[in-house]
């Protein structure tokens, strides 16, 4: 029997999710059905505003880890592609205005940066090279995505693979199932859309606004990410993020949670900018950057975490994979790995 799966959403989510569920379940019909698509841009299509890197925030010693761990390790393995994909090997100096035990980046029971046991690890920082008012920081060898090649790879590989991908606005789950009532299961993999979308409407989700610009990148090109925040996730958080030597540098940024504004701040750029200069000095003067755009994109965040997990409606079964927040990138292949799992608890599936 030859079953069909139908997947709501083309962010890095549900792309990623796609192309796994392709890799095993490579009979099935598998298609995507989205507003947006790589290429698009709008506020709630948050994926192409992304920074984009991997530095976890995940401490919760278990599933959240776990999917960063998958991803880091996917990311690894598609380096070795860089030209094409758009994931380059890159270092992070990250560095914290808050003691390591207020900080957020400690695992819960074990109290330790789980990621250390990755790569290099984590290298601190000795004293005298942090910033005035720092209170520790690292160096730690990970990847940075350029969001503008990843995502039309990611929807150039699903439809290599034969995954159709289709235009479509839906209002509630009752008109997927209408549109498609023979599919096997449906991935919700909506985002921010999760809140209002009628079956689901979940009020735990809420926006995280975020806005960056993307600035020319400096004529010797930059080696090395940086970030700057009193907490790992903070809305006072300062990111300077290359996209390989010569996509531009994406400069950060800021986290307001509840604020569905999709304007980009004139004077919140200019803060940016003074911000990004002083803790990268590469970039030059603030005033000397050659802004190529602006961009604001309303991340999904939920209250007590992303969502993964199974809800039948009559005979139809749904799996939801969203809420994600600003770690849609470095969850996104544990999260699709997730959630196939939570489909394969079905053995008829």
């Amino acid at each position: 029997m030859s079953h069909q799966y139908v997947v709501l959403g083309a962010g890095v989510i549900g792309l990623s999710t796609a192309l796994e569920l392709r890799s095993r379940h490579p009979q099935a019909s598998i298609i995507i059905v989205a507003r947006y698509l790589p290429g698009d841009r709008d506020v709630s299509y948050t994926s192409p505003w992304a920074g984009a890197n991997w530095l976890s925030g995940a401490t919760d010693n278990g599933r959240q880890e776990d999917w960063d761990r998958v991803t880091y390790h996917r990311f690894k393995e598609l380096t070795s592609r860089t030209a094409e994909v758009g994931i380059y090997s890159m270092p992070i100096t990250a560095i914290y205005d808050s003691k390591i035990e207020d900080a957020s980046v400690l695992s819960e029971t074990t109290g330790k940066i789980w990621y250390d046991e990755l790569g290099d690890g984590a290298k601190m920082l000795p004293k005298n090279q942090l910033p005035a008012g720092a209170k520790f920081g690292y160096d730690f060898s990970t990847f940075v995505i350029d969001t503008q090649v990843y995502l039309p790879w990611l929807q150039g590989e699903a439809r290599r693979q034969g995954i159709e991908i289709r235009r479509g606005m839906f209002d509630s789950l009752d008109e997927l199932f209408t549109l498609f009532p023979t599919a096997s299961a449906y991935f919700n993999c909506s985002g921010l859309g999760a809140y209002s979308l009628k079956g689901v409407e979940d009020k735990n989700v809420y926006p995280t606004r975020g806005q960056i610009m993307l600035v020319e990148s400096p004529k010797t090109p930059m080696t090395r990410m940086y970030f700057r925040s009193p907490q790992r996730v903070n809305k006072d958080t300062t990111y300077v993020f290359p996209r390989g030597p010569h996509n531009g540098v994406v400069l950060g940024g800021i986290r307001l949670d509840n604020d569905w504004s999709g304007e980009v701040d004139i004077e919140l750029a200019e803060d940016i900018k003074q911000r990004c200069c002083a803790l990268a000095p590469e970039l030059g003067k603030p005033e000397d950057l050659k802004v190529l755009y602006h961009g604001v994109g309303l991340r999904p965040s939920r209250k007590g975490g992303p969502r993964l997990e199974r809800e039948h409606f009559g005979k139809h079964l749904v799996i939801h994979s969203y809420g994600a927040g600003g770690a849609g990138y470095q969850a996104s292949w544990g999260m699709a790995k997730g959630a196939v799992d939570l489909l394969q608890k079905d053995s008829r599936l």
